[in-house]
């Protein structure tokens, strides 16, 4: 099976005013293609760091990280940004849509980035949230729109350039638990299709759905439940 994440010793170190915070302290782990992987931990624990380096969002201090096989570590912002935009999408807890936007214009932002032309950013938004059951809710606001529905939204937005990574951090930590029980069925189809997905969470019961758990604790993967 490919690998489509490799973390080799990464270590990722804050300075806070005179303070020195280890955030992550030598993780090595490897998540293959395909996969359906819960991080979980407590808050503090480091599974929001880790997260944000596998989305290259931040980078280590020290140690080595692979997505795709390309080394990321010694990246440049431009470049992480391109790793981001073609490889990488991301459903965050709370949504992160844009409240002037309506459903469609907000999918469709990661092809506006991406210097898609606009028809072909109207077709892809479309097909994208037909797929998660948005169908008669495009043209809808988020205020217009339910938590699940915003969640939708969402991940609409995540998968429109059609990523092979999708990162879920507490996807379903604003929902009702029928909502978010719908939501990780939509993560199970999505998984089927042959996504990569990393999903972060406090929550044991959602992630006993995932294939495979690491713990975090204190910076450090406690037990790596492959």
């Amino acid at each position: 099976m490919r690998t489509a994440i490799e973390m080799r010793d990464v270590s990722r170190i804050y300075t806070v005013g005179d303070m020195t915070v280890k955030a992550l302290d030598g993780i090595s782990l490897e998540i293959e293609d395909t996969s359906f992987t819960a991080i979980m931990g407590p808050s503090g624990s480091g599974k929001s760091t880790l997260m944000s380096l596998i989305g290259c969002l931040d980078v280590p201090t020290s140690g080595t990280i692979l997505i795709d096989g390309e080394d990321t570590s010694g990246m440049n912002e431009e470049e992480l940004a391109y790793i981001r935009n073609r490889k990488i999408g991301f459903v965050f807890q709370h949504f992160s849509l844009l409240s002037k936007l309506n459903a469609l214009d907000n999918a469709a932002l990661p092809l506006l980035y991406a210097g898609v032309p606009q028809r072909e950013r109207r077709e892809r938004a479309e097909a994208m949230l037909e797929r998660v059951g948005l169908k008669d809710r495009m043209m809808h606001r988020p205020s217009e729109l339910s938590g699940g529905q915003k969640q939708r939204v969402a991940i609409a937005r995540a998968l429109v350039n059609n990523p092979s990574i999708l990162l879920a951090d507490e996807p379903t930590g604003a929902l009702d638990s029928v909502t978010g029980h719908e939501v990780m069925d939509l993560f199970h189809a999505l998984n089927e299709e042959g996504h990569t997905i990393v999903f972060v969470t406090h929550d044991a019961s959602l992630a006993s759905e995932c294939k495979r758990i690491i713990p975090i604790k204190d910076g450090r993967i406690a037990d790596d439940g492959t």
